[in-house]
């Protein structure tokens, strides 16, 4: 029975939008925060980094086996469970007072993550009709990239006026607004009646083999970083062939196998994260180092980018129960392309207007395909499968954004080399920023396939 909109759909609305604002508000506010943190806990640029992927592998790994964990037990119970885990792991980050004990934190961070995303879009798609889906995934959406936008400004206050442990312990307070909207608000647990068993050995593997890919990126492009690529991708290929095989796998195999349009939109999705997530890496360096902006002065550039995307997304959303979806997502992809084109042609001298200009359309093209992609997906297949799709969708994220930033650090070290990042090395970081961008515009261009043939 579909539920009608009223005024407990709204609140289940706002519960989990609040609680999908929390990683990408806590992250882009740690991002300002780590070179306080990396002076007070002696962390060296290896260990810095790891910080940041640690969680992000920790979640990709988790997502799907949770999903399946949501199906099973109730997608309620598992969200409040998450929440709860990244509550508990935010206050004991706070508390951190060595790397080891942060980074391993932040693992446990990222098991919370995966069990909030692996359910959040499912409960939310099981709440309302299907011909206003699009419009409350574009809230969520929207949510998310004004988050990433607040990220910057709430990360510098806070560390400048209390320090960088009160980042975590603001998570800390949201985690328990979220959890108590959750028990108030969402009283469904959207669990299968079936008599269910979990997959230990697909999870396992699963792990494994994700785990050793992602890692993988981080070693390019040096050979061992192919090797364990190689190993990873080997390891998720005995994954599908034994999930196959089972008869309540981990992961429906059989929905990229036998749902094309699951298939290429979750690809689609691949792409465009693989695509452009280094975009504010490289141009956070290239205002920086080439263009000798402040951080502060550099944040107000990059920031256009997410408000136009929260913007637009808004607008998509329901534009894409009305419109066809496959067609705006296909037109966001092609104009994140041509920003991409855009980005190829920077020089030491590049108009801040040209610039700018080329963030807007990016978020433009952003809003417009973010939205409506997962609309489809998440239309594209039934209920009991909502969950899947969700943590599947977040995986691809997850592995886009570790793939893009691959790409990123072989540039980098092809034209400049392991050296300390200065301005002295404009020529080679300008030579690494054409690369990068260069190699996402083709991705992108793929991806502008991949998405125009969802429905063929």
């Amino acid at each position: 029975m579909e539920i009608k909109p009223n005024k407990n759909y709204t609140l289940i609305t706002f519960t989990i939008c609040l609680g999908s604002s929390l990683v990408p508000l806590m992250g882009s506010s740690l991002n300002l925060a780590l070179p306080h943190l990396n002076h007070e806990l002696g962390l060296n640029a290896v260990s810095s980094g790891w910080v940041q992927t640690i969680y992000l592998l920790s979640t990709a790994i988790f997502q799907i086996p949770c999903a399946r964990l949501g199906d099973m037990f109730g997608r309620k119970k598992i969200f409040i469970m998450g929440v709860c885990i990244f509550l508990l792991s935010a206050l004991l980050c706070g508390f951190s007072t060595s790397g080891i004990t942060l980074i391993s934190y932040r693992f446990l961070m990222g098991i919370g993550s995966a069990m909030m995303f692996g359910s959040s879009i499912a409960i939310l798609t099981a709440s309302v009709p299907a011909e206003i889906r699009g419009k409350i995934l574009g809230i969520n959406t929207a949510v998310v990239y004004f988050s990433l936008a607040a990220g910057p400004l709430l990360g510098g206050l806070l560390t400048q006026h209390i320090g960088w442990h009160s980042i975590f312990f603001t998570a800390a307070f949201i985690s328990l607004l979220v959890i108590a909207g959750a028990f108030l608000f969402i009283k469904e647990d959207w669990k299968s009646q079936q008599s269910q068993t979990f997959d230990f050995w697909g999870s396992l593997l699963y792990a494994a083999g994700l785990s050793t890919l992602i890692y993988g990126f981080s070693g390019l492009p040096h050979w061992h970083g192919f090797a364990i690529i190689a190993g990873g991708s080997g390891l998720l290929y005995l994954f599908s062939l034994y999930e196959k095989k089972q008869i309540q796998p981990v992961f429906n195999i059989h929905l990229f196998l036998e749902n094309r349009v699951f298939r290429m939109s979750s690809l689609s999705a691949l792409i465009n994260y693989s695509a452009t997530f280094a975009i504010a890496f490289m141009m956070s360096l290239y205002l920086q180092y080439i263009r000798g902006l402040s951080p502060q002065d550099a944040g107000l550039v990059l920031i256009m980018q997410s408000v136009v995307q929260a913007l637009v997304s808004l607008k998509s959303g329901s534009l894409s129960d009305r419109k066809s979806p496959v067609f705006l997502a296909t037109l966001g992809m092609g104009i994140i392309f041509v920003s991409l084109v855009g980005f190829c042609f920077l020089t030491e001298t590049t108009s801040f207007i040209f610039i700018g200009f080329i963030f807007i359309m990016l978020g433009f093209g952003f809003g417009i395909f973010s939205s409506p992609n997962m609309n489809i997906i998440m239309g594209s297949v039934n209920k009991q499968n909502y969950s899947m799709a969700s943590a599947t969708t977040g995986t691809m994220r997850l592995t886009g954004q570790a793939f893009s930033m691959g790409i990123a650090m072989m540039a980098i070290s092809v034209t400049v080399g392991s050296v300390e990042l200065t301005p002295d090395i404009h020529t080679g970081l300008m030579k690494a920023v054409r690369i990068t961008f260069i190699a996402c515009s083709l991705l992108c261009l793929l991806g502008v396939y991949t998405s125009s043939v969802r429905n063929r």
